[in-house]
């Protein structure tokens, strides 16, 4: 597997931006995406737990328990606060998905202020992750192929990034956004196309800002136990029109065949990223 390091910079104006990152869909860490942003003064765990402790959370499991689902079914239901007690007392896999903290608290919300370096930024829609030392996401593209600017409030993470061209090295299943190659063990003998795919990789850590392209994988493994913010940006014409034909038909089609076929679809698709996989892997050693 061939990875190189993520550049870090800051002072870009939009159009550095723009054109050496966006139009190049190439990963940096922006340092200064939430300068001077009110958030970063005012929260941490003793914050969340006297503003929201009370809120009941799904918790989220490993996500590799259910590698046929877009995700992970809550595997509990807590108080935010004692969830907040647990990653900070011990390493766990527990995970909050797309949680609606800034929705549920608006004035929390309102303590984000970000760097407009960029056109088309959904500010509005911010979410929040948290996760315990140890635990990951599935190495993944988001579906409706928007860029993604996913900033670190709280601990480490290390985020692995590929280009979408690499889809059938990393076990991409047929109609899904996600790929069944083992990031965390890397067993390149179960899934020997990961050898051959090439991207990023790097650290995150508080006040640093990843700016994900859209259509990217993404592999995030929490170093420690922390929190991060993610917010979206509309990216080209082409991508929208794929992330609309993603929503509507590909994940439908998808989820009618696995009520209709049940395993016999999950198998095929199974087999058909191998299949997939094997020749990506012939056409790279002919090109060599």
């Amino acid at each position: 597997m061939n990875l190189q390091s993520v550049q870090r910079v800051e002072g870009l104006t939009k159009q550095e931006f723009t054109e050496k990152f966006v139009k190049t869909k190439t990963p940096v860490i922006l340092k200064d995406f939430i300068k001077g942003s009110p958030a970063i003064g005012l929260w941490n765990y003793d914050y969340f737990k006297q503003a929201a402790g009370d809120l009941i959370v799904p918790v989220h499991g490993s996500e590799n328990a259910h590698p046929d689902m877009v995700h992970s079914a809550p595997m509990a239901k807590m108080k935010f606060s004692e969830y907040l007690d647990i990653i900070q007392r011990e390493p766990t896999e527990s995970r909050l998905f797309l949680f609606n903290l800034l929705i549920e608290k608006p004035e929390i919300r309102k303590q984000l202020v970000f760097n407009k370096i960029a056109d088309n930024i959904l500010t509005w829609l911010p979410l929040m992750f948290f996760g315990g030392g140890g635990s990951s996401t599935r190495n993944h593209f988001d579906i409706d192929m928007s860029h993604v600017f996913l900033t670190q409030f709280h601990g480490e993470k290390k985020v692995t990034l590929f280009p979408n061209s690499n889809s059938s090295l990393l076990y991409k299943l047929p109609y899904n956004f996600h790929g069944i190659g083992d990031m965390k063990n890397m067993d390149f003998e179960k899934f020997p196309a990961l050898k051959y795919a090439s991207g990023w990789e790097c650290t995150i850590r508080f006040g640093e800002t990843i700016f994900m392209p859209a259509g990217y994988w993404h592999y995030i493994q929490y170093i420690t136990g922390g929190y991060s913010v993610s917010v979206r940006a509309l990216s080209s014409a082409r991508d929208r029109v794929t992330g609309f034909s993603n929503l509507v038909f590909t994940r439908n089609f998808d989820n009618a065949m696995r009520k209709l076929l049940k395993n016999k679809w999950y198998n095929y698709k199974v087999k058909e990223a191998y299949s997939r996989a094997e020749k990506a892997i012939q056409q790279l050693e002919q090109q060599h």
